[in-house]
Protein backbone atom coordinates (compact mmCIF):
# COMPACT_ATOMS: atom_id res chain seq x y z
CA UNK A 1 0.00 0.00 0.00
CA UNK A 2 1.36 3.40 -1.01
CA UNK A 3 1.62 6.19 1.53
CA UNK A 4 2.36 9.75 0.55
CA UNK A 5 3.86 13.01 1.62
CA UNK A 6 2.06 15.82 -0.21
CA UNK A 7 4.16 18.80 -1.21
CA UNK A 8 2.63 22.26 -1.51
CA UNK A 9 1.98 21.76 -5.23
CA UNK A 10 -0.03 18.60 -4.58
CA UNK A 11 -2.20 20.16 -1.87
CA UNK A 12 -2.89 23.25 -3.98
CA UNK A 13 -3.93 21.03 -6.88
CA UNK A 14 -6.29 19.14 -4.56
CA UNK A 15 -7.79 22.44 -3.43
CA UNK A 16 -8.19 23.51 -7.05
CA UNK A 17 -9.98 20.20 -7.69
CA UNK A 18 -7.47 19.28 -10.38
CA UNK A 19 -8.45 16.25 -12.42
CA UNK A 20 -4.91 14.90 -12.18
CA UNK A 21 -5.04 14.82 -8.38
CA UNK A 22 -8.53 13.32 -8.03
CA UNK A 23 -7.08 9.82 -7.42
CA UNK A 24 -5.39 11.16 -4.25
CA UNK A 25 -8.49 12.66 -2.62
CA UNK A 26 -8.81 9.83 -0.10
CA UNK A 27 -5.12 9.49 0.72
CA UNK A 28 -3.75 10.54 4.08
CA UNK A 29 -2.18 13.98 3.71
CA UNK A 30 1.12 14.72 5.41
CA UNK A 31 2.80 18.14 5.20
CA UNK A 32 5.30 20.18 7.19
CA UNK A 33 4.70 23.53 8.83
CA UNK A 34 6.54 25.17 5.92
CA UNK A 35 4.07 23.59 3.48
CA UNK A 36 1.20 24.85 5.60
CA UNK A 37 2.60 28.38 5.39
CA UNK A 38 3.02 28.16 1.60
CA UNK A 39 -0.47 26.70 1.11
CA UNK A 40 -2.03 29.42 3.25
CA UNK A 41 -0.11 32.14 1.41
CA UNK A 42 -1.07 30.88 -2.06
CA UNK A 43 -4.69 30.59 -0.98
CA UNK A 44 -4.59 34.13 0.43
CA UNK A 45 -3.27 35.50 -2.87
CA UNK A 46 -5.72 33.55 -5.01
CA UNK A 47 -8.89 33.57 -2.91
CA UNK A 48 -8.52 36.06 -0.07
CA UNK A 49 -8.19 36.03 3.68
CA UNK A 50 -11.33 34.08 4.59
CA UNK A 51 -10.42 31.22 2.25
CA UNK A 52 -6.87 31.22 3.61
CA UNK A 53 -8.20 30.93 7.17
CA UNK A 54 -10.42 27.99 6.16
CA UNK A 55 -7.54 26.23 4.43
CA UNK A 56 -5.24 26.89 7.40
CA UNK A 57 -7.80 25.33 9.74
CA UNK A 58 -8.27 22.32 7.48
CA UNK A 59 -4.58 21.69 6.73
CA UNK A 60 -3.05 22.17 10.16
CA UNK A 61 -4.16 18.69 11.24
CA UNK A 62 -1.90 17.23 8.51
CA UNK A 63 1.32 18.81 9.82
CA UNK A 64 3.93 16.29 10.91
CA UNK A 65 6.67 16.73 13.50
CA UNK A 66 10.06 17.04 11.86
CA UNK A 67 13.02 15.69 13.84
CA UNK A 68 16.49 17.20 13.64
CA UNK A 69 17.80 14.33 11.53
CA UNK A 70 15.26 15.20 8.82
CA UNK A 71 16.21 18.89 8.98
CA UNK A 72 19.85 17.98 8.44
CA UNK A 73 18.93 15.65 5.58
CA UNK A 74 16.89 18.47 4.02
CA UNK A 75 19.64 21.08 4.15
CA UNK A 76 22.17 18.56 2.85
CA UNK A 77 19.81 17.65 -0.02
CA UNK A 78 19.30 21.34 -0.82
CA UNK A 79 23.05 21.97 -0.85
CA UNK A 80 23.62 18.98 -3.12
CA UNK A 81 20.94 20.26 -5.51
CA UNK A 82 21.57 24.01 -5.30
CA UNK A 83 21.48 24.41 -9.09
CA UNK A 84 17.80 23.40 -9.03
CA UNK A 85 16.76 26.31 -6.76
CA UNK A 86 14.63 24.08 -4.54
CA UNK A 87 12.71 25.71 -1.70
CA UNK A 88 13.36 24.81 1.92
CA UNK A 89 9.78 23.54 2.16
CA UNK A 90 10.31 21.18 -0.79
CA UNK A 91 13.62 19.90 0.56
CA UNK A 92 12.19 19.36 4.02
CA UNK A 93 9.19 17.49 2.64
CA UNK A 94 11.32 15.36 0.36
CA UNK A 95 13.72 14.50 3.18
CA UNK A 96 10.81 13.65 5.48
CA UNK A 97 9.29 11.40 2.84
CA UNK A 98 12.58 9.59 2.22
CA UNK A 99 13.26 9.10 5.96
CA UNK A 100 9.74 7.73 6.54
CA UNK A 101 9.42 5.54 3.43
CA UNK A 102 6.69 7.74 1.96
CA UNK A 103 6.22 8.66 -1.67
CA UNK A 104 6.79 12.36 -2.32
CA UNK A 105 3.75 13.50 -4.32
CA UNK A 106 4.41 16.55 -6.48
CA UNK A 107 4.02 18.21 -9.84
CA UNK A 108 7.14 20.32 -9.34
CA UNK A 109 9.34 19.81 -12.41
CA UNK A 110 12.50 19.93 -10.28
CA UNK A 111 11.52 16.58 -8.72
CA UNK A 112 10.55 14.79 -11.92
CA UNK A 113 12.37 11.44 -12.15
CA UNK A 114 13.90 11.68 -8.67
CA UNK A 115 13.83 8.53 -6.55
CA UNK A 116 10.83 8.18 -4.28
CA UNK A 117 8.75 10.72 -6.22
CA UNK A 118 5.33 10.33 -7.77
CA UNK A 119 5.21 13.11 -10.34
CA UNK A 120 1.75 14.25 -11.38
CA UNK A 121 0.91 17.23 -13.59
Amino acid sequence: MKEYFFDTYAVIELLRESHSYAPYLNEQIRITLLNLIEISYITLLEQGEEAAKRVLGWCKEFVVDVPDVVIMAAVTFRAQNKKKSLSYADCLGYAFARQHDLIFLTGDDAFNRMPGVEFVK
